[in-house]
This record gives structure tokens, C-alpha cells and sequence, in this order.
């Protein structure tokens, strides 16, 4: 336990020194490289592909990786315009695997090669997204964190005491209808909180600010559970081993691909309809 809150607390101030320590673009685009290199890396080990040996596919890995790390770095530096498709196309495979979720473990169809071009989608969406939010404004990006780190909190402590009727069974076990309602509670009172504090809105606004936090912690729910539907696939508990007593980068991030293409592309829309948010 004591390894996992001290590397806990390594990763937030890492993540927070390049989110407000400086007003410069680098430090996040830089930690979004690495991300996506590491993310990236774990995804391909846990695709199926035909490799003669297991030291080729950790090579291939690291290639896709930085391949992935390349067109992300790319895409945030210079495709600024585009950024909205990488979001809806990641929109549109979630949507999807909803019925992947739902049909595992009758229906594996999706687990096929085709999964990295999905990865790609993913990971370059969420990365490109990560930035937008925090150009837009570090704490528009601080507040989707919150929504994500409260609904998983609140889910496993009211999971824990609470939870009686299974989420996912075939999927993730540990999950909880009782722990989803505990999650969305919990994001709840971060969004009623901030929303009365620190925003002046509209009441159309406040609703249409309501509707998209609750939809973005819907979407992280359903990140988690296809990571954990792709490692159950793989018959792997972590999708890596680089964070001590946290598992790999997809584990760490994996609500955060589902959710920032979605709360990003609702304040996109926003700003296209004229509401000020």
C-alpha cells in the first residue's frame, strides 16, 4: 500500500508541475508524448498478432509506441484543425464496444488485429484532447481529472460496502451497479460544486454543463471496462509494470481515453452553438 500512495503521489506532481508550473505548451506536450509512448507500447501486447517470438512482439511494441508518440506529437504540433475528427472517431468505436462489453465473453469478434488502428484512434484522440482542455484552460482539464478520480473513488468505496448486483460480470467482476451509482454521486457533487462556485452560467448552460460531465463519467466508466475486457481477452492482470503498485500506462489512463474526447468535443460544440461555458 505504501508503494502505490508514494508512486500515486509521484505521478500528480508530475502531471501537475506540467499543468500549471509553467505557461509554455512544451512540458505537457512532452508528457503526452510519453504517454502516449507507453501507452502505445502496452496496447500492441495485448493485441493478438503472429510473431515467431515473444522478444519480437516487445519489439514490435516498442516500435507502434513510437509511432503512436510520433503522430501524436504531430498531430497536437501541427493538425490543430482536425483534432475534432480524432475525437468523433474515438466517440464512435466507445459507442461500439458498449455492445462489445455487453456480449463478452460470446462475442470476441473485435479481438483481432484491427485493434491497432483502434488503439491509434484512442490514444492520439485522448492525447489531442488532453491538450485542447488545457490550452482552453489548465483547470478545465483539472476538472475532468476530478470527475474521473471521483466516480472511480466513489465507485470503489461504495462497491465495496454497498455492491451486491455485478456491473460487467464476465467483464470486471469487482464492479458494482451500487459502485456505479456511489461513482456518479460522487461526480455529481464535484460538478453541482464547481459549477455553483466558480461558473456563472445560464440555467440552459448549467444544464448542458450537468449533461456533458455526466456523459464524460458514463465514458470513463466504459474506458475501464474495455481495458479490462482487452487484459481479461489476454489473459493478462496488468497491461504493464512500469508504475510499482499502480500496473502499467493503460491502466492509469485508461478512463481518460474514454473521457476527454468527450468532454473536449462537448465544449467544442459548445462554443460552435454560442454558449458560454
Amino acid at each position: 500500500m505504501l508503494e502505490r500512495i508514494i508512486t500515486a503521489l509521484v505521478l500528480l506532481v508530475v502531471v501537475l508541475a506540467c499543468m500549471f508550473a509553467s505557461t509554455s505548451a512544451y512540458p505537457m506536450i512532452g508528457l503526452m508524448t510519453l504517454a502516449a509512448l507507453g501507452a502505445g507500447y502496452e496496447w500492441l501486447k495485448l493485441v493478438p498478432l503472429k510473431v515467431d517470438t515473444q522478444n519480437h512482439k516487445t519489439v514490435s511494441a516498442w516500435y507502434y509506441g513510437v509511432v503512436l508518440a510520433a503522430v501524436s506529437c504531430l498531430s497536437v504540433l501541427f493538425l490543430q484543425e482536425i483534432w475534432i475528427l480524432f475525437w468523433f472517431a474515438s466517440i464512435l468505436v466507445w459507442m461500439v464496444s458498449i455492445y462489445w462489453v455487453r456480449r463478452y465473453p460470446e462475442y470476441d469478434g473485435w479481438y483481432n488485429p484491427s485493434l491497432l488502428i483502434i488503439g491509434g484512434v484512442f490514444i492520439v484522440a485522448a492525447v489531442t484532447a488532453i491538450i485542447s482542455l488545457w490550452q482552453f484552460s489548465p483547470w478545465w482539464l483539472m476538472y475532468v481529472f476530478l470527475l474521473v478520480w471521483g466516480a472511480d473513488s466513489g465507485a470503489y468505496f461504495v462497491g465495496r460496502k454497498l455492491g451486491m448486483r455485478k456491473l460487467a460480470p464476465n467483464v470486471s467482476p469487482n464492479k458494482s451497479v451500487e459502485g456505479l451509482l456511489g461513482g456518479l454521486a460522487t461526480s455529481a457533487l464535484i460538478m453541482v460544486v464547481v459549477s455553483l462556485l466558480y461558473l456563472q452560467l445560464s440555467s440552459m448552460a448549467f444544464v448542458l454543463f450537468l449533461i456533458l460531465s455526466v456523459i464524460t463519467v458514463a465514458a470513463s466508466v466504459q474506458g475501464d471496462l474495455v481495458e479490462s475486457m482487452l487484459k481479461r481477452r489476454a489473459g493478462v492482470k496488468d497491461s504493464g509494470r512500469i508504475f510499482p503498485g499502480h500496473g502499467g500506462v493503460l491502466d492509469r489512463i485508461d478512463s481518460l481515453l474514454s473521457a476527454t474526447p468527450i468532454f473536449a468535443a462537448g465544449l467544442y460544440l459548445f462554443k460552435l452553438m454560442g454558449i458560454d461555458i
